[in-house]
């Protein structure tokens, strides 16, 4: 790569981050393309450059979105266990290195809730599907003893609410520390016979 084409990998970097901002804070329609372009220090016909529309910068957040859970599905685990430790914890670590991880969860579901997207990005939402698959590598988890018993979707949907509710959190309060990924993992793990005996003991003891 050149020192060119560097540079305007990170100028559109600096675009897209400030879409984010804006689009979080005010919305798709109430955000105006010459409010990017102030926010980044460009006039609107350079910033046409890198993104021919506010509805392309959009769809462009809305898949870069998607693409990084959907990349994470796409890696190989010799155990489904394994999948989600390692998951929760690259999760995790790019919310606690760039806030940008953390905002993109906040946009991905305002998204889903709101009217007024461009049509593009609403068929590319309602194309996306990361529960099904989840929900498949947790009934491997189940009939190999390392997830807990229950309903493979309701599980898939626990553990990527988990992920995302922690990652809306540290968006809207960066000083909140993100907790331990293994935390949220233990939402779908099986429980060893050690622990349940411990568990049981304490509930004998409080009974008592």
């Amino acid at each position: 790569m050149t020192a060119r084409d560097d540079q305007k990998e990170k100028r559109r970097d600096e675009i897209l981050r400030a879409g984010l901002e804006l689009f979080i804070k005010k919305g798709y329609t109430a955000t105006k393309i010459q409010d990017i372009a102030t926010t980044v220090g460009m006039s609107v016909g350079l910033l046409f450059h890198y993104f021919p529309s506010k509805e392309e910068l959009y769809c462009s957040l809305i898949e870069y979105g998607i693409s990084g859970p959907m990349s994470l599905m796409a890696a190989e685990a010799p155990e489904p266990i394994a999948f989600f430790e390692t998951a929760a914890e690259q999760v995790l670590a790019y919310i606690r290195q760039d806030s940008f991880t953390a905002k993109m969860f906040l946009l991905m579901n305002q998204a889903m809730l709101h009217e007024d997207i461009p049509q593009k990005a609403g068929e590319v939402l309602r194309s996306f599907d990361i529960y099904t698959p989840t929900a498949a590598l947790i009934l491997r988890g189940q009939q190999s003893g390392t997830i807990r018993p229950g309903n493979p979707l309701a599980l898939a949907a626990a553990f990527w609410a988990a992920i995302s509710g922690i990652a809306e959190l540290c968006a809207s309060y960066p000083d909140i520390p993100a907790p331990e990924s293994e935390w949220i993992v233990d939402l779908i793990r099986a429980r060893s016979e050690s622990s349940s005996n411990k568990i049981s003991s304490i509930e004998d003891g409080e009974a008592k």
